[in-house]
């Protein structure tokens, strides 16, 4: 095993745990951005550039019958073949996180409708489910399995939010196992039917599957209810007659001890399973191979690769496969680099030295295995951790596709419904509960039309329901607490006093003349007269 360090040159800070590849045709996709997709990238997918050893990414687009697929993190990825190879590739998208820490329940199938040399498109639908529909999760398992010449998709393990009844203030956001039922769904009509099977007594996620024809391989897994991480082997086999389809389980010894590890398809029936944990704060550095024959599963532990001290010390890991043998590991960059939040990107390849590169970059990726990482730090608890997910190999592209502009990509930090919008805000993530009752999992915000504007939280300005909704309706400006006293400083006539007039003096009423002189008298008989 041969381990090759590579260099991410643009776009980094939207590659974070949680984000899936999908292979189409050999070109590698990249899904589940950090944060909503920005105007220079409105779908969240971009077309995934790794050539001399420098990590790109480019926009791809969606045609115009296509529904909004929102940048899930954790989703279980699977690919659907059909049964001639005329027919396009697809794949299947089940579940996963939104930006807001939204479950999904929904099922989206992507195909590639249209490709150049400067543009990729898409089409992306979602498929209505009826029937015993399983509940939102992530950290699950999505499988396609073939029996008689039919299909049925399978989903199993995976966490969801506790249900609202059992919320408490400390305990809101927190995830819980889901149940382990078998979920079995019809792809042409969208029925869906869960089995309950006795061999599953307990939920599982960031396990193993591996599928083959009609039988499904699941290895390992973590059991958030009892914080445990048993050596589990289950071969779950799936026969579809005319009827009903038939669904049997069986406990098989010689399981793993570990959560979300990594698998890699290295022919046709051997597999490579790399990394994982093996509890909380420890990574798992075995290495082990897998061979499927028929109805039997052999693994055995081989050789490890000559891991970096870098990766050795860090406390979490995480990675996907790439395809034929090869892996893509990332563990998360210190303080000493220039971009805080940057990672190091590793390749990882299984094949002996004397391996043909060529043929590893023309194969397809065989596996519908469900791989997440977990974040193993003291303080960071497993059930909060994000994944890296990956399906596809790298490969090389043309340099004149159109680029990201990353300036676009707003920091989730200063945006959307988890900020801190004045100094007095105690809005988290973690404990936060509804206080209006039109709340319903995320916080009410209200917009203040200061300078450029920006959202507060309704609850940390003091603001009623009734204040709320009245505000909500009315075609008003508001200005939050911070800049009520400035907008009336702008927007008032500042107070004049009166101006300040004189009185007008009164006029002295004149006193009768008194006349005492007779010159006087006579003069003025004289000239009245």
């Amino acid at each position: 095993m041969s381990l090759q360090i590579i260099s991410a040159i643009n776009n980094s800070s939207l590659i974070q745990p949680g984000f899936s590849l999908l292979n189409f045709d050999g070109q590698v996709f990249f899904f589940g951005q950090k944060g909503w997709p920005k105007r220079s990238c409105p779908t969240g997918v971009f077309l995934l550039d790794l050539k001399l050893n420098e990590l790109k990414l480019k926009p791809a687009f969606f045609s115009k019958d296509s529904c909004y697929l929102p940048p899930l993190r954790y989703p279980a990825v699977c690919t659907l073949k059909g049964n001639i190879e005329s027919e396009k590739c697809q794949y299947i998208i089940h579940g996963g996180k939104t930006p807001n820490n939204e479950l999904s329940d929904k099922i989206y199938l992507m195909t590639m409708v249209c490709k150049s040399t400067k543009k990729v498109t898409f089409r992306c639908i979602e498929k209505e489910l009826v029937g015993e529909i399983p509940e939102a999760r992530y950290g699950h398992s999505i499988n396609v399995v073939h029996s008689q010449g039919k299909s049925m998709i399978v989903i199993f393990g995976g966490r969801s939010y506790m249900p609202l009844a059992q919320r408490t203030t400390e305990k809101w956001n927190s995830v819980v196992d889901c149940m382990p039922h078998v979920f079995l769904v019809d792809l042409e009509f969208g029925c869906c039917t869960s089995y309950i099977l006795p061999e599953f007594q307990d939920g599982l996620s960031f396990h193993i599957s591996i599928a083959r024809n009609d039988t499904i391989y699941i290895l390992g897994g973590h059991s958030l209810a009892n914080n445990i991480r048993p050596p589990n082997l289950y071969r779950l086999k799936i026969d579809l007659p005319l009827g009903s389809p038939a669904v049997s389980c069986t406990v098989l010894p010689g399981g793993i001890s570990v959560s979300s590890a990594i698998v890699s398809q290295t022919s046709n029936n051997v597999f490579v399973i790399v990394g994982g944990y093996h509890s909380d704060n420890q990574k798992r550095m075995d290495c082990n191979i897998v061979t499927l024959e028929d109805n039997k599963i052999e693994i055995v532990e081989t050789e490890a690769p000559d891991w970096t001290p870098d990766i050795k010390h860090c406390k979490m890991w995480f990675g996907s496969d790439m395809g034929k043998g090869s892996i893509l590991f990332t563990i998360p960059g210190d303080n000493r680099q220039l971009i805080s939040d940057a990672n190091y990107f590793y390749i990882l390849r299984c094949k002996g030295a004397g391996a043909d590169e060529e043929e590893e970059v023309e194969q397809m990726v065989q596996t519908c295995s469900q791989t997440s990482t977990e974040d193993a730090g003291d303080s960071t608890p497993f059930e909060d951790s994000e994944e890296f997910c990956f399906s596809a190999e790298a490969c090389s592209f043309d340099d004149d596709t159109d680029t990201y502009n990353e300036d676009d990509e707003d920091d989730e930090s200063e945006t959307g419904y988890w900020i801190t919008c004045s100094v007095n805000c105690d809005i988290d993530i973690n404990t936060w509960v509804p206080f209006y009752s039109t709340e319903l999992n995320k916080p009410a915000m209200i917009y203040c039309s200061n300078g450029d504007g920006h959202w507060v939280h309704a609850q940390c300005m003091d603001l009623s329901e009734d204040i709320l909704i009245y505000l909500s309706g009315a075609n008003v400006k508001y200005f939050c607490n911070e800049h009520v006293d400035l907008s009336k400083d702008l927007q008032t006539p500042p107070k004049l006093l009166p101006v300040k007039r004189q009185p007008m003096k009164p006029l002295r009423k004149k006193l009768p003349m008194r006349i005492t002189s007779p010159a006087k008298k006579s003069f003025l008989r004289r000239l009245f007269d």
